[in-house]
């Protein structure tokens, strides 16, 4: 998660840890050339944090936080530009090119959220996501498959749909499987349990929700009640949506997310 502290919090953060450093004994020095690909990793997953605490802000009033989805951008550039041969850096560009390419279609002008399958594609970004549709087929080209390529793979299969009606869903599900042979995480189950219900295929849907349901961390998790709402909607189970919906309020700490919630509690009563 990107840090959020104020300034003052923010220096005493980097005073502690320059301490630490100097207590340790750890040199300042640019790591070897051999020694990048075994920190690279953990360098993605902290630049794909960023962006996400960018693309969807965890608190507060705005919904999304456009200059650190911006800065991840700019710093996965750099590092597909040091490390050209790394197709998961490739495929982490496009992904977050693909993601931000709806930017602009996610809010509408009174500062509500709009989801995605409300979204005025017309809006989206058309060059940045020709650019990272480009990205991804030259990484997938060198046959080393990695969890942000298939991401990446998803997210295109959304942005290259004409409308929610059209997108392929099968694909998705299947897409979903191959990542999970990569991270066989309930967060990615999960997801995959939505696009199921997308493509008709309810009740195994809700089956992996109630099999998701029994771990403790899916509890305080906001997409986990979202999710379960949308496939209880698609089921027709107004009262459970209405039960999931109330829960996601309770686990949501930002305001324009509350508002969306709160709207959709109010179409049901």
């Amino acid at each position: 998660m990107a840090f959020l502290d104020s300034g003052e919090a923010m220096q005493r953060r980097i005073t502690r840890a320059k301490q630490k450093i100097a207590g340790a004994g750890i040199a300042y020095k640019v790591p070897e050339a051999e020694d990048l690909p075994d920190r690279l990793n953990s360098v993605l997953r902290t630049l794909y944090l960023i962006f996400n605490e960018g693309y969807l802000a965890s608190s507060g009033d705005a919904l999304t936080r456009v200059d650190l989805s911006d800065e991840a951008i700019r710093l996965v550039r750099i590092v597909a530009m040091l490390m050209p041969k790394e197709c998961e850096v490739q495929g982490l560009l496009a992904l977050m090119l693909l993601h931000d390419s709806r930017r602009s279609a996610r809010v509408g002008k009174d500062g509500a959220l709009i989801p995605l399958e409300q979204q005025d594609r017309a809006r989206w970004n058309k060059e940045m996501i020709l650019d990272g549709t480009a990205i991804l087929q030259a990484s997938l080209a060198k046959g080393r498959v990695g969890p942000y390529q298939v991401q990446a793979a998803l997210s295109g299969v959304h942005a290259h749909s004409a409308d929610w009606a059209a997108t392929d869903w099968v694909q998705i599900v299947d897409l979903y499987c191959v990542l999970l042979q990569f991270e066989p995480t309930p967060v990615v189950r999960l997801n995959q349990a939505v696009a199921m219900s997308m493509a008709g295929q309810f009740e195994q849907a809700a089956s992996v929700l109630e099999e998701l349901s029994a771990l403790k961390d899916m509890q305080s998790y906001l997409g986990f009640h979202l999710a379960r709402a949308e496939v209880f909607e698609r089921l027709g189970r107004t009262e459970d949506v209405k039960a999931a919906l109330g829960l996601a309020l309770e686990a949501t700490q930002n305001t324009t997310e509350a508002a969306f919630i709160r709207t959709k509690l109010g179409y049901l009563h």
